[in-house]
């Protein structure tokens, strides 16, 4: 398990993320069309398919309408505000190494090729 009981597994279904947030799945959908952030793949099948951060981003959610009691208007300037912050953060790791740099920068070109192909 990661973070807050989500399981350790790549892909969730809209029925595993509703029993994981405790937020119902017609609720999930509506948040989709609010918080565009919210942007689950869809499989072959054409079901929606969630990754562990639309999980994280949802419970966040979720804690500010319910636990700080803010209004959807409020509580989409509070996730631009922490996603923002997850971001510098996440950019905040210097890599000295230029073979780490050149490593790293080859992965990212080939998941986006992967990416392409998968649609």
């Amino acid at each position: 398990m990661t973070k807050v009981g989500i399981p350790d597994k790549l892909y969730f279904k809209i029925g595993e993320v509703s029993k994981i947030t405790g937020v119902k799945p017609y609720v999930l959908r509506y948040w989709e069309t609010e918080f565009k952030i919210i942007n689950p793949q869809k499989s072959i099948t054409k079901q929606r398919v969630y990754r562990k951060n639309d999980i994280e981003l949802i419970l966040e959610i979720k804690r500010l309408l319910y636990n700080e009691g803010y209004t959807l208007d409020g509580a989409k300037t509070k996730i631009k505000q922490w996603l923002k912050i997850r971001n510098n953060m996440q950019l905040d790791i210097k890599f000295q190494d230029p073979r780490i740099l050149k490593a790293l920068k080859a992965m990212k070109e080939e998941l986006y090729f992967i990416k392409k192909i998968l649609g």
